[in-house]
């Protein structure tokens, strides 16, 4: 499997996430088929074929094909990889934010910095998947 992160280097794949995210929030969710994909992005059909299947081996989309056609879903439990990466990053900064505490406030206030980011990224996620976001 490939780097989760060489995966979503790639702006056109994250064109292609980012696509299907918004068709899933506004209620699409038997799938986006790739001649969709193609006429949204405007990029070749061989091109987004070429993403979808990088895509499809990581995990990140899951396809459904009805005859001839496929219909691309999004899949976004790989993106956890990158979430615990970055979770540090954002603690860190929300610590730097925080006045010096002695030892065990600070190991609370650290306890709560990261509930704090979790919950965060949880209402994120919530939010970016409502319709009209």
């Amino acid at each position: 499997m490939a780097d989760i992160f060489d995966v979503i280097a790639d702006g056109t794949r994250r064109e292609i996430l980012q696509l299907l995210l918004a068709r899933t929030s506004g209620g699409e969710h038997g799938g986006t088929s790739v001649s969709r994909i193609v006429a949204d992005l405007g990029v070749s059909q061989p091109t987004v074929s070429k993403h979808l299947k990088v895509l499809r081996e990581a995990g990140l989309v899951s396809v459904r094909e009805e005859g001839q056609h496929r219909y691309y879903s999004l899949s976004t439990a790989p993106l956890d990889i990158v979430d615990d990466w970055l979770m540090p990053f954002m603690l860190e900064q929300e610590q730097e934010e925080l006045p010096a505490l002695p030892g065990s406030a600070a190991q609370a206030a650290e306890a709560v910095g990261r509930a704090a980011a979790s919950a965060k990224h949880a209402l994120s996620s919530v939010f970016s998947r409502m319709p009209g976001r």
